[in-house]
């Protein structure tokens, strides 16, 4: 998720954990681990620019790296002469150790993909609970920090760590139904889906992005699962997924760093061409528009003369979010949405 949210997350949890044992410094100290962990986008290559996602959320967001990273980050403390006692500085880097693995879980929430198994695996887990900007969860956690840090008590922080989890919990629940409907939506198509996800749209978990792979094919929808209403669902597109044997005979060429299979690896395979540039394999999971597919981000092979084998296109900037069709989104008021249809008995 968003540093923000990290931080929060982190400091609460250290606040509730530690405030009555370290004061303020716990809920720094805590803070301070859970945003360590984003230290792997420094990583970097000027001829291969795939390095950067291949280790984003890689070694520095794995179980292994916890003890580490809440170590780097509690060892400040050992300046100050009243964290110098060993059982006195092991208590706070239990609490660093609390917080920085509350950011590598919270990432492994959301859809993007996190190594947590690292280097025992790079199996990417994305449990699909919560957008990677949520105001709703942020906020709560904002909210009950301050509070507590302000009486000073740990009360307020607690509750809202309750309701954080509690959120978490409901998103499960919702991507549940969600996922159920797209079956649904599916079966109603005759299709049979070769595999499934379903993916929290920005800043809620109503509104849904789903795809499912049929005879080749990614199907594209958008299902919106009320708390107490129906589901409803906007239709969206399919295009062909992209393999490296669909690869042209340049591409193969330039495939040198098994650049495709790579992106493949960091798109969970859900790679398709742009429908408006087809020298763009783009990660079909996100889109600019709700329309139609405009890739947010995507390869592109380079010419034989240049030194990366494939350009990585990053067009988030370019993301214009209308706040106007996101609540009749969120709000059900989006007449673009129509009632599930009833699938063949």
């Amino acid at each position: 998720m968003d540093p923000v949210s990290h931080v929060l997350l982190g400091a609460s949890l250290g606040h509730v954990a530690a405030g009555r044992v370290f004061g303020r410094s716990a809920a720094l100290a805590a803070g301070l681990a859970a945003l360590l962990p984003d230290a792997d986008i420094f990583i970097r290559s000027p001829v291969d620019p795939l390095v950067a996602i291949e280790y984003h959320r890689g070694l520095t967001h794995s179980l292994v790296a916890v003890p580490v990273g809440a170590a780097i980050v509690a060892a400040m403390w050992l300046l100050p002469t009243g964290f110098r006692q060993p059982r006195r500085w092991l208590g706070l880097w239990a609490t660093c150790c609390l917080a920085y693995l509350s950011h590598i879980l919270l990432d492994a929430a959301t859809s993007y993909g996190t190594q947590l198994a690292w280097p025992f695996s790079r199996e990417r887990f994305g449990w699909d609970l919560i957008s990677i900007i949520d105001p709703v969860f942020t906020l709560s956690l904002l909210t009950g920090l301050l509070l507590a840090l302000r009486r000073p008590a740990t009360r307020p922080a607690a509750i809202a760590l309750a309701f954080a989890f509690t959120y978490l919990l409901v998103g499960g629940i919702q991507r549940s139904r969600a996922e159920h409907c797209l079956h649904a939506l599916a079966a109603s198509r005759g299709h049979r889906p070769e595999r499934v996800e379903v993916m929290p749209t920005l800043a809620n978990n109503l509104v849904w992005r789903a795809l499912y792979l049929h005879e080749g094919r990614i199907v594209s929808d958008r299902i919106r699962v009320g708390w107490f209403t129906a589901p409803r669902i906007r239709e969206g597109w399919n295009l062909p997924i992209a393999g490296d044997g669909d690869l042209s005979p340049s591409e193969h060429t330039r495939n040198r760093r098994r650049s495709f299979e790579r992106f493949a690896w960091f798109s969970e395979e859900w790679v398709a061409r742009s429908p408006t540039d087809p020298t763009l394999l783009a990660d079909m999971r996100y889109s600019l528009s709700a329309e139609a597919f405009d890739p947010i981000w995507a390869i592109r092979f380079t010419a034989p003369d240049s030194a990366a084998d494939v350009e990585w296109v990053n067009r988030s900037r370019q993301r214009k979010v209308s706040v106007i069709e996101t609540w009749r989104e969120i709000s059900g008021g989006d007449p673009r949405f129509r009632s599930m249809p009833r699938s063949p008995l």
